[in-house]
């Protein structure tokens, strides 16, 4: 069983920069897949960005694209989330996920474990 727990997120200007961080324990990041979903007020939880358990193999949603990068630190045993040219409907609370298989999943219900979430304000 791995526990997981977000940090970095925070307010910040449209078309600004954020990282955010998902530290495991109890067990590796590299025995999973990892995933970071975000739900807005009122809205449901969404999927944002994936890695199998190899950096190779990763997915993201279209509204992210080029924007947002999914990476895997495995000696740090954290999984990061590089959010660039961030836009107010960014906004949302990012949680972050395991999976136990090899590959990635877009859907939130192929996800064993998660985080208590990190809040990303995006101001105009």
């Amino acid at each position: 069983q791995v526990q997981l727990v977000e940090s970095g997120g925070g307010l910040v200007q449209a078309g600004g920069s954020l990282r955010l961080s998902c530290a495991a324990s109890g067990r590796t990041v590299s025995s999973y897949a990892m995933g970071w979903f975000r739900q807005a007020p009122g809205k449901e939880r969404e999927f944002v960005a994936a890695t199998g358990r190899s950096i190779a193999y990763t997915l993201y949603a279209d509204s992210v694209k080029g924007r947002f990068t999914i990476s895997k630190d495995n000696a740090k045993n954290t999984v990061y989330l590089q959010m660039n040219s961030l836009k107010p409907e960014d906004t949302a609370i990012y949680y972050c996920a395991a999976r136990s298989n090899f590959w990635s999943s877009r859907r939130s219900d192929e996800y064993d474990y998660w985080g208590r979430g990190t809040q990303v304000a995006v101001s105009s």
